[in-house]
């Protein structure tokens, strides 16, 4: 990022052309990077240089804030956009109620969600994902459970990253033998598991010691050409290891 920020410093020294896309592009690095004070000292210069940030600055920087935990942060931007005329695009509602969830500020996050509902706001799967997976984090499992299957009366289409939340989150509620009912669902209903969601079912029988079961959607995972990643491979390694383990399995 320093290379790209003497770059850019290059640019202005030579009064080359620079627009708010420019300020856009180094505030995402800066917040890739998980260096928000950079980021937000160059959003702070774009008025010297006679531009006016956009959504999309606003949004970025948010997604920043959140990114490293600093909610209050995100929440008094999120505010001030607003007081300066910026209205916020769902994709700015998404990566604050992203944060909130994360963050276990549910309450907030519910609040953030009914202003959207108010604004009649294009409120998608990626929305509802975020918002079950934080339900699922906060331990509220039966209400997560209901927003899910309430999702086709909405018209919405399930795909399977919110197939794998909700498994995910019925694992660690342990409800092991719903979350296994529905990747049998999803299957029925023409959605396949990904990796992610073999990974996650795995993890799900390992820790409540059902090895038998977790060998079966091993056994499956692979012959679908999905592998495990580094914390399920941990875990099999851990459970193959086990003296008490059947070498038939």
């Amino acid at each position: 990022m320093d290379k790209a920020k003497k770059v850019f410093e290059l640019m202005l020294c030579k009064d080359s052309m620079t627009d708010v896309c420019s300020y856009n592009i180094l505030i995402n690095g800066y917040c890739k990077c998980k260096n928000v004070d950079e980021a937000m000292m160059i959003f702070l210069e774009m008025p010297s240089r006679g531009l006016v940030s956009d959504t999309i600055t606003c949004t970025t920087l948010i997604d920043g804030f959140c990114k490293v935990g600093r909610i209050h942060d995100a929440q008094k931007l999120f505010s001030q956009m607003q007081g300066c005329g910026l209205l916020p695009d769902v994709q700015t509602y998404a990566v604050l109620l992203d944060g909130l969830c994360k963050t276990q500020h549910l309450p907030m996050a519910m609040e953030l969600f009914r202003v959207m509902e108010g604004k009649k706001l294009d409120i998608d799967i990626v929305i509802y994902n975020i918002l079950i997976e934080g339900l699922c984090i906060a331990g509220k499992i039966d209400s997560a459970k209901n927003l899910f299957y309430d999702l086709s009366s909405k018209g919405l289409q399930l795909d399977v990253r919110i197939y794998t939340t909700m498994i995910s989150g019925l694992c660690n509620g342990g409800l092991i033998s719903e979350a296994e009912k529905l990747v049998e669902e999803m299957e029925e209903n023409g959605c396949s598991p990904d990796d992610c969601t073999y990974n996650t079912i795995i993890r799900g029988f390992i820790n409540s010691n059902e090895t038998s079961r977790a060998m079966v959607f091993i056994q499956q995972m692979v012959e679908r050409g999905f592998s495990a990643d580094a914390s399920t491979t941990e875990l099999i390694v851990d459970l193959l290891s086990k003296d008490d383990v059947d070498p038939a399995l």
